[in-house]
């Protein structure tokens, strides 16, 4: 199997909404989600990516812009969200490749912290931390501390950083 991880473009946005939608058992919601963050400000096209076999779109991640508020400062950071692989291509590596494409993206384009709600068991191995441990917070969504998680792409970065991790309104419409 010869997966290509690459940038997605607009003939694979029907295949993205699919993959988004078979992974999470048949619900539109994380397809719906993509379709809206990419009309807005928070889209970087180069942080769209899939994985492709023989021209199948397998698997898709988005990395979009957010902000953490910190009273009058606000701060741009990333946010993971979705990731997804269709079923018959899980546990093969696929996610993880999206996901390390990702985060080495985000570091050439000059985006040092990226967050995260998911498993407590598998995003450690990227380098995620719990984030309320570097002064960050979350309330749009009640999640408990070990899901909420931060990557510090760039030594030092969290020092700079603190305060609520806000999503921007395309993940509540």
């Amino acid at each position: 199997m010869a997966i290509i991880i690459r940038t997605e473009n607009e003939n694979d946005f029907s295949q993205v909404y699919d993959v988004n939608v078979i992974a999470f058992g048949d619900r539109e919601d994380e397809a719906k989600l993509v379709e809206r963050i990419r009309d807005t400000e928070n889209f970087i096209p180069q942080l769209s990516i899939i994985a492709e076999d023989k021209g199948t779109i397998v698997g898709h991640v988005l990395l979009s812009k957010a902000e953490v508020v910190e009273g009058d400062k606000q701060h741009e950071v990333i946010v993971l969200a979705p990731i997804a692989v269709r079923p018959n291509y899980q546990k093969q590596g696929i996610g993880k490749q999206l996901i390390n494409e990702g985060i080495k993206r985000c570091s050439e384009l000059g985006f040092y912290v990226v967050l995260l709600i998911g498993h407590p068991e598998y995003y450690p191995k990227f380098g995620f931390k719990p984030a309320r441990k570097f002064n960050l917070e979350l309330t749009q969504f009640k999640v408990p501390n070990e899901v909420f998680m931060v990557n510090e792409l760039k030594e030092h970065e969290l020092m700079k950083i603190k305060g609520e991790l806000r999503y921007p309104k395309a993940f509540f419409e």
